[in-house]
Formats: C-alpha cells, sequence, structure tokens
C-alpha cells in the first residue's frame, strides 16, 4: 500500500492583507524586494503533481505576516534571534521590518493565521492516520542560489536539493531514498544544508512514529529568474522531476 503523502506549502505566498500593512515600516517597493527574497514563489504549484494522491495545505499569506514553521514562543526559537521568530520583527538584511504591536495584535494575528493553518494541518494529519495508519509530510521549500544576510550558513557552494530531516519523524531510510532518487534525475543533495529539519505538527510532534516528515528545499536558480521572480524554461522539467521523486516515496 502506498503511503499517503500531505504537501505542506508554508512560504508561497506573498499576500500581506491590507489590516496587517500598517505594521510594516517599508515603503510599498521595500516590501516589494523583501516579499521577492522572502518568498519561496511557485511552490504552491512546483511541488504538486498529478502523479501522486496527495493532500496539500498551503498558508494562506505571506510568512513575513506570521510564519507558520516557527515555535510560538521566541525562548525555544532559534531564529527569533535574528528578529525572524513567529512574527517577524527585522528584514533578511537585519533592518527593521515592523513596528512594535501590541500584545493583542500579535494574539489577532495568531489565532488568525498561525493556530487555523496548523489546525487544518493537525486534521490532515489525523484523518490520513486514521485512514492509513501512517502519514508522510513533505514539507516544501525553496532557497536562493546566494545566502541571504539572516542565514545561519552562509556558505556560496550550494546543492541543487536540500534534504531536511528530524531525527524522531524522518528514518534513515527515508532520508537515503529520497537522496537515491533526487541522484538518479542528477541533482546534488545536502542534508540539513543550509536549512535544517521539517515540520510536524504539534499534536504528533515527537509523539508518533507513524507521522514521517522531511523537507525538500529547492535551489531557486533551477527553476526562476532570482530577480524578477519569474518561471524559466527548465520550470516544467523540474517539476515533473519532483513529481517522479515523490511517487517513488510515496511507494
Amino acid at each position: 500500500m502506498k503511503t499517503p503523502i500531505i504537501f505542506h506549502i508554508p512560504h508561497s505566498s506573498k499576500i500581506i492583507p491590507e489590516d496587517v500593512r500598517n505594521q510594516f515600516v517599508l515603503s510599498d517597493e521595500e516590501l516589494k524586494d523583501e516579499l521577492l527574497l522572502m518568498t519561496d514563489a511557485h511552490t504552491d504549484d512546483l511541488f504538486v503533481s498529478n502523479k501522486t494522491e496527495q493532500e496539500t495545505v498551503i498558508f494562506p499569506v505571506s510568512r513575513l505576516v506570521v510564519d507558520p514553521e516557527r515555535f510560538v514562543d521566541d525562548d525555544l526559537e532559534l531564529m527569533s534571534e535574528k528578529g525572524m521568530g513567529v512574527i517577524y520583527t527585522q528584514t533578511s538584511s537585519g533592518k527593521k521590518l515592523r513596528r512594535s504591536i501590541t500584545e493583542q495584535e500579535r494574539e489577532s494575528l495568531l489565532n488568525t493565521y498561525y493556530h487555523s493553518h496548523h489546525d487544518r494541518l493537525n486534521k490532515a494529519v489525523g484523518y490520513q492516520l486514521k485512514k492509513y495508519g501512517k502519514v508522510l509530510i513533505i514539507d516544501c521549500h525553496s532557497f536562493p542560489s546566494i545566502p541571504l544576510p539572516y542565514e545561519y550558513v552562509q556558505s556560496k557552494d550550494r546543492s541543487d536539493i536540500c534534504i531536511g530531516t528530524d531525527d524522531f519523524h524522518t528514518p534513515e531510510s527515508l532520508t537515503q531514498r529520497c537522496v537515491q532518487l533526487f541522484q538518479k534525475k542528477g541533482y546534488s543533495i545536502k542534508i540539513n544544508k543550509p536549512f535544517k529539519g521539517s515540520l510536524v505538527p504539534g499534536e504528533y510532534y515527537q509523539k508518533n512514529k507513524n507521522v514521517c516528515s522531511v523537507m525538500i528545499e529547492v535551489n531557486r536558480k533551477l527553476y526562476m529568474d532570482e530577480k524578477t521572480g519569474t518561471k524559466i524554461a527548465e520550470y516544467e522539467g523540474v517539476k515533473s522531476d519532483l513529481g517522479w521523486v515523490f511517487s517513488k516515496i510515496c511507494d
């Protein structure tokens, strides 16, 4: 029996809701530039394939509004050191992104976007577990070909694909299967470099090994013009390769 896959796509949106725009201190042009740098553009399409039976959970607004991949508690979140906890206060270059917000505004952001998103993800995982007894979360991302200033890993030697793993939820056999399949398609691979980890919703995190998770990060130079955010000619080929890899993983 094939393993059901849930594609989690957290950073594909550039939407800044009108009622949140006043929190940002950037001009419209500056905000547009920051969105270009920080958005995993097209991943809501790039990872979707008709080659696999899948469910897709997409975060509806920009990560600059709220980042669903962060811990709510900044004391637990490493990226809060960079002003990029669950609610960003700094840009990718370390400049001020947001005015100080009230506790009420913070709670509103979390309730409207973060908690509702994780509720959807928890329910999707629970449904697949009940139906199949197991589920695989693919945490879908892309990364810039040149490191942004906020990144902890500043090496310019970047692979085509980064595979992120979790000690509890990513079996070694799954990691190696991903490596083998991407290598068959000619991609260079690094594990947990430049980014590490893979998201699992809180209800199952560190509790249920039948919830597996692996993060797949695609180097943006492979499928888009990083200066404009537009797709390049190789886009459909990369999308097809991803679909092939995922169809083999779920076997």
